[in-house]
């Protein structure tokens, strides 16, 4: 339950609309309390007999308030009898009735208002928790994600939030109403009968045990539940984005037994736990049923030895049976909730998972003038070190180009810099600074990146481009295009800048789209500029002209070069050969191949233009 206690600590935000509903729900407590008390002289009228009546006119009540023997049953029967005796019984009746509609009208109008009010809080919260998860999302490492399934990253952002809108923010409305109600009918009880309200005492205990045991079953099944989703979302997230590996080696049909494997385990736990939070209603009503036909039982007998007015019993069994209704709507929300809280754990995976990645307060980093320096840099994702003390100094308006095999360590030399990742050892510094000791966004905001598979949006050409620079004008993004030999195809298509371009620039070439990311990171103008293999996924033709837009952009700029094709980077003014971690050469393009080690060796496997 603290979990839930702290979704209803959301609600200090919306503080007036949850003392409004409450209002409202009590108001609508008290017209129905009224509506069911004037049941009483309904049945007086009913069934007492003009001497009856008489009778109760021969003796008037005591008036003093506060005497011992004040009674206020007595009160009402006398007031009654006197609008009998001067109106007529058919002309009370017609009164009371109306007042009967009226009270039901003004309980259901204030029943709508709390409602209506309550409708702006649980979409308020859910708002809010959506924001707050997203935002967390954005703050997390990206050694997080590795850790972690895209799809089952979906689900817990949408089935399980959508699972706590619908089960714990409903549950909300039974809290804030039921209770009022529960306790109101309950007072009222008690004055009518203090004997038939004992079993009260001892049915609420019985039936909230049974409950909880459902509820406790019931969370376990829905937690399970919940991640099966999350890894049927993960099979379908993947599905979606091999499918032309999959229809290329024709396994759709092993992709479709797989899913049809995970999709029926899934329904299987779900049939379960719907079945047990349906269980909940039936024993709620049955041990309701069973009360009410105790509380018959035994109110007959003290109706039959005179100690309880029958015009009361009635009344009271009445009463009994609006309380049963508050009550199963509690014992709902409660098993509703187990399926929320069950979400809400899930979810507490990402709002709670530690942010490794932090701001630092110490110093500042406002601009670049000098020199990135790695000092004794090593770094390791889990047990083994992947970059191993690295001493490298990139001096400001110079290119360096990082060369080795496949997991020699140079993608995750780059993504340290921006602090995608921090170091394990040592210290990368800007201008003497150490860059974990900075604000991020400062660090950040001198680089700008451009990587192997370009990183596009579903959004017009104008936005991705744009997309570091928010206040953009059309000219600067036009220029931004022109220097990255984009324009002239962008002109071509059927909006221009303003045409959408699909998910992942899906509706582009490869060329293309590369082109557009550099247009972006020219537009951003970084002062540090970082290239992962950006030409090398292109054909000829593409190459050609990415590469002249590279050119372009890595103009008076200091920029980190990691290269697939040795061709690109035989101008660098300094090329940093990486091996199993280490830095085994260092130097400019014919120095490297002046000492037939490692650099001449990669470069006799490829051919050179």
């Amino acid at each position: 339950m603290r979990d839930f206690f702290k979704i209803i600590q959301l609600i200090k935000g919306y503080r007036p609309y949850a003392i409004a509903n409450i209002l409202f729900n009590a108001m609508a407590v008290v017209f129905s309390l009224f509506s069911m008390v004037l049941l009483i002289p309904v049945l007086e009228i009913l069934f007492k007999s003009e001497a009856e009546l008489t009778e109760m006119l021969a003796h008037p009540p005591i008036t003093d308030f506060w005497a011992s023997d004040y009674d206020l049953k007595q009160h009402g029967f006398y007031y009654l009898a006197q609008q009998v005796q001067m109106l007529g019984a058919e002309q009370v009746l017609l009164y009371v009735c109306i007042f009967i509609v009226a009270a039901i009208l003004l309980k259901n109008l204030c029943t709508y208002a709390a409602l209506y009010v309550i409708a702006v809080l649980r979409n308020g919260i859910i708002r809010d928790y959506r924001n707050g998860i997203f935002r967390k999302i954005l703050d997390l490492q990206l050694a997080y994600y590795s850790d972690e399934r895209k799809g089952d990253i979906l689900s817990k952002v949408t089935n399980d939030l959508k699972e706590i809108e619908w089960s714990i923010l409903r549950s909300i409305e039974a809290l804030f109403r039921d209770p009022i109600t529960i306790i109101s009918f309950f007072i009222m009880l008690i004055w009518m009968s203090p004997q038939l309200t004992v079993f009260l005492v001892i049915f609420f205990p019985i039936a909230g045990l049974l409950i909880g045991i459902i509820g406790k079953s019931l969370r376990r099944s829905a937690q399970k539940g919940q991640s099966k989703l999350g890894l049927l979302m993960s099979t379908l997230e993947e599905t979606l984005s091999g499918l032309r590996i999959i229809k290329g080696f024709n396994a759709k049909d092993k992709s479709y037994q797989r899913f049809k494997e995970q999709n029926e385990d899934y329904t299987s736990t779900m049939i379960k736990m719907y079945r047990k939070g349906d269980l909940a209603s039936p024993v709620s009503e049955f041990l309701g049923v069973a009360l009410i036909a105790v509380v018959l039982w035994f109110g007959g007998q003290l109706v039959f030895g005179g100690e309880l007015i029958g015009s009361f019993f009635i009344a009271y069994i009445a009463f009994l049976s609006q309380l049963i209704a508050p009550f199963k709507s509690i014992t709902n929300a409660y098993s509703n909730a187990q399926r929320g809280l069950a979400a809400l754990t899930r979810i507490k995976e990402i709002t709670e998972a530690e942010v490794t990645i932090l701001d630092g307060e110490k110093d500042s980093i406002s601009s670049f003038s000098k020199e990135v320096k790695y000092s004794n840099v090593s770094f390791r994702y889990q047990t083994e070190y992947v970059l191993k003390g690295i001493e490298l100094t990139i001096e400001k308006g110079k290119t360096i180009a990082l060369v080795g095999q496949s997991g020699s360590g140079k993608t995750t030399m780059a993504d340290l810099l921006p602090r995608f990742y921090d170091v394990t050892e040592g210290a990368i510094l800007i201008d003497g600074v150490d860059i974990r000791n900075a604000k991020l966004h400062d660090v950040r905001d001198l680089m700008g990146v451009v990587t192997q598979n370009p990183i596009l949006f579903n959004d017009t050409v104008f936005n991705n481009i744009a997309f570091g620079k928010p206040n953009a004008t059309k000219e600067e993004v036009m220029e931004a295009a022109r220097i990255a030999n984009a324009h002239d195809f962008i002109l071509e298509l059927e909006q221009g800048y303003d045409t959408r371009i699909g998910d992942s620039g899906g509706k582009l070439s490869g060329g293309q789209r590369q082109r557009l990311s550099i247009a972006r990171a020219i537009l951003k103008n970084p002062a540090i500029l970082i290239l992962d293999e950006a030409t090398s996924a292109l054909d000829t033709e593409s190459e050609r002209l990415v590469q002249d837009a590279l050119n372009k952009l890595m103009q008076n700029r200091t920029s980190l070069v990691i290269a697939h094709r040795l061709s690109t980077i035989q101008h660098a003014d300094e090329i940093i050969v990486m091996h199993e971690g280490c830095i085994v050469e260092r130097g400019n393009h014919q120095e490297l191949i002046n000492k037939a080690g490692v650099y001449k060796k990669l470069t006799d496997l490829q051919s050179f233009d």
